[in-house]
């Protein structure tokens, strides 16, 4: 197997947040880091120099983390894994684009915090059962 390029690092996830430059996207990533810490039971690490990923599961391209998000400048981008993307809760979550295993949203205020709660547990539910401990 490959090994991913993205491997799990030292750096401080507090520190990472706290040096976000814009105000909005620091206090959406505190937001965010909280709720995946909740929904995880997991202390978040840092994947790379951007990702802060809950977890890890050793998928087909090398070691992940199980869900993970990275506040860019241009949005905030959720890792979630499962195919969330044909999930009917799609069309309740409010403004968003997706990619592949990505979900993009240029501010919490965006969308509803709720279904994204629940987007995400349902992510982390589906990472645990496919890639067993």
């Amino acid at each position: 197997m490959a090994e991913a390029k993205t491997q799990r690092t030292k750096a401080s996830v507090t520190q990472f947040i706290a040096a976000v430059e814009d105000d909005t996207r620091r206090a959406d990533a505190k937001a965010v880091d909280k709720m995946m810490r909740e929904i995880t039971g997991e202390k978040p690490a840092m994947w790379g120099p951007t990702i802060i990923g809950y977890g890890e599961y050793n998928g087909p391209t090398g070691k992940w983390p199980r869900i993970g998000f990275s506040p860019r400048k241009a949005n905030v981008v959720l890792y979630m894994m499962d195919g969330y993307e044909n999930e009917p809760l799609m069309k309740k979550l409010g403004k968003h684009k997706t990619g592949r295993s990505c979900l993009y949203i240029n501010k919490l205020a965006d969308v509803d915090e709720a279904v994204l709660r629940q987007l995400a547990v349902k992510s982390w539910k589906a990472m645990a059962k496919k890639y067993p401990e």
